[in-house]
C-alpha cells in the first residue's frame, strides 16, 4: 500500500481509537495528513506520533481542531486543507459517537445527538469535499459498523445511523463512479476504543462487554484498531482501484451469525 505516498488524506476523529491508528498507518505509508478532532491534547499526541513514523522529508501533518457538528468549523476545516495542500485525495469519515439505548428508553435528545454527529456532520463534510475529490479522482472511506447490517440489541439509535451510513456509501458510490471517485465503508465489530467509555461503558461492565465479544465473534475475540486501519488503508489505496460501493466487515465474522 505504498501508493498512499504523497496523497493528501483527511482523517476525522483522529485523536483516538481507529482514527488514531489509521493516521499513524497512513503516516508510515507516506500520506500527507490532515487530522482533525475535538480533544486537543490527544490530537497533538497523535500528530507527534505520526511525525515520528513518517518517511524522511515527508510533509508534516496538518492539525485542525474542529467540532464537526459546527457548520462553521467544517467549512474552515476544508478551507484549511485546500489552502495548505491545494488538493484532497482521500477522505476518511471516522468521527462518531455511540449511544446505548433501546426504543423503550431512548429519547429525541439522544437521537438528535447521535444522528447529528454520525450522519449530518458526515454528510456536510462530504458535500464540501466531493468537488475536490472529483478533481483528482480521489476516494472516500466511511467508518461504519457491523451494527449497520445486523441487529445489535441496546444500540438502537447508533445502529440506525450506521445503516444510514451504509446506504449513503452505496448511493455516493453509484453517483460518483462516473466521476472516478470511489466510495467504500469499513464495518468493524467490537474494537476496544475510547468510544465505549465515553458512552458510559466502564469498569466491570466494559470488561464483561469485551468478554462477551469472545463468544459472539466467530474468531473468538474482539478486534484491534490497527486491523480496522489496515482495511481503511487498503480501500483508500490504488490496490482497491476497482472497488467501490463495498461494505468491508472487519468483525471477526460477526456479520455471518444469527443474533446472539
Amino acid at each position: 500500500m505504498g501508493d498512499l505516498k504523497g496523497k493528501v488524506a483527511l482523517i476525522t476523529g483522529a485523536s483516538s481509537g481507529i482514527g488514531a491508528a489509521t493516521a499513524k498507518l497512513f503516516a508510515r505509508l507516506g500520506a500527507i495528513l490532515s487530522l482533525t478532532g475535538r480533544n486537543e491534547v490527544n490530537l497533538k499526541r497523535v500528530v507527534d506520533e505520526c511525525e515520528q513514523v513518517r518517511p524522511a522529508g515527508a510533509e508534516k501533518p496538518l492539525m485542525v481542531l474542529a467540532d464537526l457538528c459546527s457548520e462553521g468549523d467544517v467549512v474552515k476545516l476544508v478551507d484549511a486543507i485546500i489552502k495548505k495542500f491545494g488538493r484532497l485525495d482521500i477522505l476518511v469519515n471516522n468521527a462518531g459517537i455511540v449511544n446505548f439505548d433501546t426504543i423503550q428508553n431512548t429519547s429525541l435528545e439522544k437521537y438528535d445527538s447521535v444522528m447529528n454527529t454520525n450522519i449530518r456532520s458526515v454528510l456536510h463534510l462530504t458535500m464540501l469535499c466531493v468537488p475536490h475529490l472529483i478533481e483528482v479522482r480521489g476516494n472516500i472511506v466511511n467508518v461504519s459498523s457491523v451494527a449497520g447490517t445486523r441487529v445489535a440489541f441496546g444500540l438502537f439509535t447508533y445502529s440506525m445511523t450506521k445503516a444510514a451510513m451504509d446506504n449513503m456509501t452505496s448511493s455516493m458510490a453509484f453517483e460518483l463512479a462516473p466521476k472516478g471517485v470511489r466510495v467504500n465503508s469499513v464495518n468493524p465489530g467490537v474494537i476496544p476504543t475510547e468510544l465505549h467509555q465515553r458512552a458510559g461503558l466502564i469498569g466491570d461492565a466494559y470488561a464483561a462487554f469485551l468478554e462477551h465479544a469472545k463468544e459472539t465473534h466467530p474468531l473468538g475475540r474482539a478486534g484491534h484498531s490497527d486491523e480496522a486501519a489496515q482495511a481503511i488503508a487498503f480501500l483508500a489505496s490504488d490496490k482497491a482501484s476497482f472497488v467501490t460501493g463495498k461494505h468491508l466487515h472487519v468483525d471477526g465474522g460477526l456479520h455471518t451469525v444469527c443474533y446472539q
